[in-house]
């Protein structure tokens, strides 16, 4: 019964009001709807909703991660139609990618930089410091192949394929062996956007093979390689590009226990800084896991810890995503509750720091919307998880959500989910198959009395190391009853 503002207000300093998360992600996705369609542009850094002529950061798409950030909820909140507006205009920017590619870099393939526009701008922009990133094009194709892991669309990848080949191309033409290490790096380059010391006390930018750009890297050759096996085709240009992801320094920790975030274990000019690069392998990628690293998923816990939680509006987005993949739902949904904090000042109307405005618009400040995309996502990401190929359900649920339920949300392999729990246990999943495939479900540990629901019948599946296996045809619904 209270208008937003005040009930804003309420929330930071009483965080019981699950119902304000729900409606943040009912938001998150209406805002989505209403910034793009099949056809259309994706949205730029503030949707749809710009109030002046001359918009903050000129309403460009910006590539190191917040035209990526828009989209984290596509495919996770089943709208993954509104996916195909960025991927299509990813598409579009392959020829001026291509020019760049040449005229930069004497090499074959497309690259794109830090900034994007409609005139297929791909060329180093703005300053060096943020201006030299040029991994932007590989990351726009983690989300081409996000679209294929979700949808297992054939048709659909065999388009996107080129696009990806391209990008890695690119990257073949384009590393260099580090001296020092004899690691493959790109270069020039930089960890968006933080500046570390010198010996001297200079401070500096410009980098060889970032942390990020390493991550980044790793994922696309393996996409590429994966996507060309799937299509049967380049088989030696897939031999190629895991050859080259050998000699890609690993992600490292350093003797102080944290993600390097460079080559060297420089120190950070700003400690803090809202972005996180090196996490990258955490997310949007998934490098890095509790299950499968656990020393990485420790050593980005303490370089969680050190960057600190307040920070613009979207960066704390983030972060509810990071602590989500780190399974810890209660520092994830202090985060939520960071990035909902009212910062307009109720008597002076000067906005303060990030968080929220009174419509629930994010403040980076000023609004800037992948805020709020980014936040529906970490919510998502809170309830559902299937980034290892297991579908893990409620993996990052927070004390504060004790009772709950969300159905229609989306897992890779095709499949569409659903789930109740009650004092924070899972007491039903519902599990239904879009396209036909396998899918593996990790138990939680309250199954001991588990039983099973294939098509409304009574079924029996093995359980294996805490794993259940499943086959489904396409409409098949599998019921899981605690």
């Amino acid at each position: 019964h209270l208008p937003i503002h005040e009930r804003l207000a309420a929330f930071a300093q009483d965080k019981n009001d699950p119902g304000l998360a729900a409606l943040y992600f009912q938001f998150g996705r209406y805002l989505l709807i209403s910034s793009t369609r099949q056809g259309l542009l994706p949205p730029n850094l503030q949707g749809l909703w710009c109030n002046t002529i001359h918009t903050p950061w000129n309403g460009d798409y910006h590539l190191n991660i917040n035209l990526q950030m828009n989209h984290w909820p596509a495919e996770v909140t089943n709208l993954s139609e509104l996916h195909l507006p960025l991927i299509e205009w990813t598409k579009q920017q392959v020829p001026s990618g291509e020019r760049t590619a040449k005229a930069f870099y004497n090499a074959r393939g497309w690259v794109t930089h830090i900034l994007g526009n409609v005139w297929e701008f791909t060329a180093p922009g703005e300053h060096p410091s943020w201006g030299a990133t040029n991994t932007s094009a590989a990351w726009l194709c983690e989300h081409l192949y996000t679209h294929y892991q979700y949808t297992l669309d054939k048709a659909y990848l065999r388009d996107v394929y080129p696009t990806m080949k391209g990008a890695a191309q690119f990257f073949v033409d384009m590393l260099v062996q580090d001296p020092r290490t004899k690691y493959l790096v790109t270069a020039p380059t930089t960890s968006p956007e933080n500046a570390y010391k010198m010996p001297n006390g200079s401070v500096v930018s410009i980098c060889a093979g970032s942390t990020m750009d390493n991550q980044i890297l790793r994922e696309l050759f393996t996409n590429t390689i994966e996507a060309a096996g799937i299509l049967g085709v380049d088989s030696a240009f897939a031999a190629e590009l895991a050859a080259k992801r050998d000699r890609l320094m690993p992600t490292t920790i350093g003797e102080d226990g944290r993600i390097m975030e460079w080559l060297e274990p420089y120190e950070e000019v700003e400690p803090t800084h809202r972005h996180v690069s090196h996490l990258y392998g955490l997310y949007p990628g998934n490098e890095i896991s509790i299950e499968h690293t656990p020393e990485l998923a420790e050593a980005a816990r303490k370089s969680l810890e050190v960057r600190g939680d307040q920070s613009t509006g979207w960066s704390m987005a983030w972060k509810i995503n990071f602590w989500a993949r780190l399974q810890d739902g209660d520092h994830a949904y202090k985060l939520l509750g960071d990035l909902l904090r009212p910062c307009v000042d109720e008597h002076t109307k000067e906005v303060k720091g990030g968080g929220s405005y009174p419509n629930l618009f994010c403040a980076h400040p000023p609004f800037q919307i992948d805020g709020n995309f980014g936040g529906t996502a970490g919510i998502a990401e809170m309830l559902i998880q299937s980034q290892t190929g297991l579908i893990e359900f409620l993996p990052a649920l927070p004390s504060a959500w004790k009772n709950g339920s969300f159905s229609g949300l989306k897992v890779r392999n095709g499949g569409e989910v659903s789930a109740k729990w009650t004092e924070g246990l899972l007491t039903e999943a519902r599990l239904k198959a879009i396209v036909p495939g396998i899918f593996r479900i990790k138990l939680p540990a309250n199954s001991a009395n588990l039983s099973l629901k294939k098509n409304q019948k009574p079924v029996s599946l093995p359980v294996i190391d805490g794993m259940l296996t499943v086959d489904l045809q396409q409409g098949d619904e599998l019921i899981l009853i605690m």
